[in-house]
Order: structure tokens, then C-alpha cells, then sequence
């Protein structure tokens, strides 16, 4: 239910944006190519300077939580390295460095277009990586029924309210891609319809794991498959989907740093200088889900839920009526109090989970 209504509203947020964008393009018919482009039509530079914050730390954020998840899966697949009390010299930290020089390359790459075959490529692998994982919960589960609790505590919901909002927390693309739809008519339905679908694959993926393993679930599922040629190829699908995903998701954070302190110009030196300090903060985080619950909660809710709402209100508010106005100021607080005391319910959890 949460997946479902989490994957609902975002898509609606994301149309808000949509709707702003299509409004302003009249006045400004060369510069709302992206988010922070329409923060800064509807703010000013203010505006601008708040979308390219968030944009920044939330997409290298996933890039650090790609990175963690590849690092401990291949840890764990691989116990080739020592266990070490040095962050930067752990097993997980062994691999991070052996990536490195692949990302460098990759990451070197100009532009989306020349990424796109690599990002269907990594889609398909993580398609058939879960269907696998999903088979495998439900075998599982038929062998042996571990005690399930239906709700948690109030805060293991905020926690799982974090870590839903990270799940679905695509709206710095939904400008870009509508940009480029070729039916602009129908870009709301198909949008509409993509994220039912990742719902209903995350909500079978998410709950199928917890059913399966009850509460010796891990905060990286594919680490319960146990051992064997298949759990194997699983995992190291889902790390083939994510190491190619992750240029994807760092262009974002290029187009503002280049544009920002180059020129606008293509540099791969300070790409690296990027990859190389998203690769250090990932050997710094303890814990793959917890790191997921934080960003979720903080930034992303800032991203997803505020920042569209407001933007909203800005370029509507003259000519809705009081209930378009009422559901924009209540995305808003929802927001604000999501990332007030989700981010405090994270850092609760993450401060535990290092004492323990």
C-alpha cells in the first residue's frame, strides 16, 4: 500500500512540475530544460540555487548507495580480503577501488544519448535479477513460514516512509524526459503507468524478501539467497545493473558543476575529482538501508514533495481555488514533517547501528 500510494503521488508531484514548465515556456522558451532551469524561472536565482543543492546531493547520494550495495555484494560473493578496522582498507573498500578505474572511464563519457544503450542494457539485467530473487522468496517461503509482523513501530514506518520516497524519487529527469516525449499529450498516462508498474515489482520484490526471511532479512536482500551458481548470477546481475547506472545518474551532477565552474564546458578532470569523493563517502557509510532512509527522507522529500508544491503555488496560485490551493500547502507540510522527523528516525537508526 505504501509502494502503491508513495508511486501514485509522485507521479502527480512530478505532473506539477510538468504543468509549470508548460505554463512558463511562453516567457522563457529556451531555458526550462531542467528543474533547476524552472527553479530559477519561478525564483529567481534563489530558486536555482536550492534545486541544484538538492539535485546534487540526492543523485550522488544514489550513487553512494549504488556503490555500497555493488562493494558488499561482491564482499560477500568474494570473501577474498581480510576484514579490516580501517574504512579505507575493508573488503568493501577493496572493491570500491577496483571499480574505480572502470567509473573513470565511464563517467568520462559526454553525454546521455552515448549512455542510453548501456542504461537499457542495465535495466534488462535488473528485470531478470528480480524476477529470480522474487522465485526464489517464494521458495523460500514454501519450505519454511518465518513469523511476519503486517505493521512496526511508529518509527519503523518513517523509516520505511524514507526509504520509499529514495524508491521512487525520479523528479529531476521528469522535465528532460518530457521534453523529449514524442507525444506530449500522453506523457501524464505513460508516466502514470510506469510507476504502477515499478510499484508492483518493488511491493512483490520488497515484500516476497520480508515473507520469506521474516526478521533475519538483511539490509541487501540477494545476501539471504545463500550460497550456489544462481544466487550468484543474481547478485552480480544486479550490480552489472547498477555499475552501469551509475554515469546515468551522475550526469545530473556534471551539468551543474560544469556549468557552474567551467563554462558550461565538458571536463573530465573534475568529473573524476567527483567519482573519486562519491567512492570515499560510500567507504565512510556503515549501512546500505539506513544510508537509503536518510537521503529518502531529507533531500529527496525536499526534491519530491516541497519543491514542486511550491512551485505549484507560485506560478497557480492566482487562478486556483481554495482546494488546489489547500492540496499544494498540504504537500508542503507533509513534506516539511516527513523530512523533520524521517531524517531524525534515519539518524536515530544509523547512530544505533554503529554503537551496536
Amino acid at each position: 500500500m505504501g509502494l502503491g500510494s508513495d508511486a501514485s503521488s509522485s507521479s502527480s508531484r512530478m505532473m506539477l512540475l510538468v504543468a509549470c514548465r508548460r505554463r512558463l515556456a511562453d516567457d522563457h522558451p529556451k531555458m526550462l530544460s531542467s528543474f533547476g532551469d524552472l527553479g530559477d524561472a519561478v525564483f529567481g536565482a534563489p530558486g536555482r540555487l536550492a534545486v541544484d543543492t538538492m539535485l546534487v546531493l540526492s543523485q550522488a547520494s544514489f550513487c553512494v548507495g549504488y556503490l555500497i550495495f555493488i562493494s558488499n555484494t561482491m564482499a560477500h560473493l568474494y570473501p577474498v580480503f581480510a576484514p579490516s578496522s580501517n574504512v579505507f582498507l575493508s573488503p568493501k573498500a577493496l572493491f570500491i577501488y577496483a571499480m574505480l578505474p572502470f567509473q573513470l572511464g565511464l563517467n568520462s563519457i559526454k553525454t546521455l544519448t552515448l549512455l542510453a544503450p548501456l542504461s537499457i542494457f542495465a535495466d534488462v539485467v535488473d528485470l531478470g535479477a528480480m524476477g529470480v530473487v522474487v522465485g526464489q522468496d517464494v521458495s523460500t517461503w514454501l519450505a519454511a513460514h518465518p513469523p511476519v509482523a503486517a505493521f512496526g513501530a511508529p518509527a519503523a514506518l518513517l523509516y520505511g516512509a524514507g526509504v520509499s520516497v529514495y524508491a521512487f524519487e525520479g523528479v529531476c529527469m521528469v522535465l528532460p524526459l518530457e521534453a523529449e516525449a514524442a507525444d506530449k499529450k500522453k506523457f501524464g498516462a505513460t508516466l502514470g503507468l510506469s510507476m504502477a508498474f515499478i510499484a508492483v515489482m518493488y511491493g512483490l520484490f520488497g515484500v516476497m524478501g520480508y515473507v520469506a526471511f521474516g526478521d533475519a532479512t538483511r539490509d541487501i536482500i540477494t545476501t539471504n539467497l545463500g550460497s550456489g551458481w544462481l544466487s550468484a548470477a543474481v547478485q552480480l546481475g544486479l550490480c552489472i545493473n547498477l555499475f552501469f547506472t551509475m554515469p546515468v545518474m551522475m550526469n545530473p551532477v556534471y551539468e551543474v558543476a560544469e556549468r557552474l565552474f567551467h563554462g558550461k564546458r565538458y571536463c573530465w578532470w573534475m568529473r573524476w575529482v567527483l567519482v573519486v569523493t562519491v567512492g570515499l563517502a560510500a567507504m565512510l557509510v556503515p549501512n546500505f538501508t539506513d544510508f537509503l532512509s536518510l537521503v529518502g527522507s531529507s533531500v529527496c522529500v525536499l526534491l519530491g514533495f516541497v519543491l514542486p508544491a511550491t512551485f505549484h503555488i507560485k506560478v497557480f496560485g492566482a487562478e486556483m481555488g481554495w482546494v488546489g490551493v489547500l492540496s499544494d500547502v498540504l504537500l508542503v507540510v507533509l513534506g516539511l514533517v516527513l523530512a523533520v522527523f524521517g531524517t531524525y528516525s534515519s539518524l536515530v537508526q544509523i547512530f544505533h547501528s554503529s554503537s551496536a
